[in-house]
């Protein structure tokens, strides 16, 4: 079953498009292939998958983990909808603080691949959202990072204007301060 790969503005991350196979009963398509995705250059190999709940205009983000325990994430929500965003932090990059946003939906069925030495963040449209993704790592708390979601640096045009943070994300540095160990190449 093939998929619609798409990379976006920063090239590694990937705008993924699955084929839907529907009649009056339902759906049917497949959410990875490993075929598939190598063929498209996404080597990566999965090892954890998460699924979240959010109320509408709950903001997630942007987080990552530190080497040695980075993760790449493949994102779909399947309920709902969300505004979905990643951001370059691999110092040295040509497009370092740069950002991609896509929407992500029930109705669209699409997937975003966000490779290591990116950060990750949503921000839910709907009234809730479930957010499905395959991580290429275990989580590990002492790894766990972030940058606070409105840093000006970054400048993301997110599509609420006073989003419902957690404590933790609230408090969050600016990317200049993160504790970050990424590096270009």
């Amino acid at each position: 079953m093939p998929f619609i790969f798409k990379p976006l503005a920063l090239s590694e991350v990937v705008l993924i498009e699955p084929k839907i196979i529907g009649d009056s009963r339902g759906f049917f398509t497949e959410t990875y292939k490993l075929s598939d995705f190598a063929a498209a250059g996404i080597e990566a190999r999965f090892v954890q998958d998460n699924l979240s709940r959010s109320s509408k205009g709950v903001l997630r983000g942007l987080h990552y983990q530190k080497r040695p325990k980075a993760q790449g994430k493949l994102i779909c929500c399947p309920r709902g909808r969300i505004f979905d965003v990643a951001v370059d932090i691999r110092k040295g990059s040509p497009t370092y603080s740069k950002w991609v946003g896509v929407e992500l939906s029930e109705e669209n069925r699409r997937m975003l691949y966000v490779p290591e030495g990116f950060a990750h963040g949503f921000v839910v449209l709907s009234d809730y959202a479930d957010l499905s993704y395959k991580c290429t790592g275990e989580y590990s708390p002492e790894n766990d990072a972030g940058i606070i979601w409105n840093d000006p640096a970054i400048d993301i045009l997110w599509p609420v204007e006073t989003p419902l943070l957690s404590p933790k994300d609230s408090r969050l540095p600016l990317l200049a301060e993160a504790d970050n160990n990424f590096e270009s190449g």
